[in-house]
């Protein structure tokens, strides 16, 4: 599997990164996991428009799913060869109503079902996506959110999604070869459980879950990411670093 970070920041685009979005190749597929703001621009540098396979959404805040609006726009008005075939979207109970209200707020509306194949994730589910097996698991956010795990050829990549402190993330990452984990907080400064997770607990849960190698993502233009970092490194016995627009992993 090859992972490439589109967008990395948390909760709006910093100077640097667009938000949450990541995008997992292997034998000529292609995965997306979130289409936060600003990631519709920056996915053009890495694949074309209409060569996504399937897109995954953790949840429907903005810094997740916004851009999936002007998708809609590339795949409904594609001038060259007419409308794209729908590409499936699996996510959260009322993605569809969430996409269309955030596009044109019509919400019976049913136009971005010509272009997007919507499917309704239940924690604990198992699917195919291509060559992927594809395990979506809920965790602890304040809307309804799932973390992936994508198994292929015996490799493991664990997508936390937003997330605070909970059984079911570490047991998502169990063994994982590469763990991307937010870290939006600062270990000592917030103190909302429920809402994010900040570096130390990050590393915490990597090291818990048994994870090989540890990436930190979704962190906000106001969080220091070094300290997040050396926090993680504190209590992960693996390899950590910090995500960022363009990298590339091999799992």
């Amino acid at each position: 599997m090859k992972l490439t970070v589109v967008g990395c920041s948390g909760s709006f685009p910093s100077a640097d990164s667009a938000c949450s979005c990541y995008l997992i190749e292997a034998e000529g597929y292609r995965l997306l996991l979130d289409m936060g703001n600003g990631a519709l621009g920056e996915l053009q540098k890495y694949v074309g428009l209409y060569d996504i396979d399937a897109i995954a959404l953790s949840h429907l805040h903005p810094d997740h799913c916004i851009d999936m609006c002007g998708y809609f726009v590339a795949r409904y008005y594609r001038h060259e060869g007419g409308r794209c075939d729908p590409v499936p979207v699996y996510g959260p109970e009322g993605t569809e109503h969430r996409l269309t209200t955030a596009y044109d707020d019509t919400p019976t509306e049913k136009s971005m079902s010509e272009v997007f194949d919507f499917h309704t994730l239940i924690s604990g589910d198992t699917f195919r996506l291509g060559p992927f097996t594809v395990t979506a698991g809920r965790v602890t956010h304040p809307v309804e959110t799932f973390g992936f795990r994508v198994e292929h050829a015996g490799r493991v990549f664990c997508y936390s999604g937003d997330s605070g402190r909970c059984d079911s993330l570490a047991q998502l990452a169990a063994d994982a070869d590469l763990f991307l984990c937010e870290a939006s907080f600062t270990y000592g400064k917030e103190n909302l459980p429920e809402v994010h997770l900040n570096g130390r607990q990050a590393g915490e849960c990597a090291e818990r879950a048994g994870a090989e190698r540890l990436v930190l993502t979704h962190i906000p233009p106001w969080t220091d990411a070094q300290v997040n970092l050396c926090d993680a490194k504190a209590v992960f016995d693996g390899p950590v670093e910090l995500a960022r627009p363009g990298a590339v992993y091999e799992v």
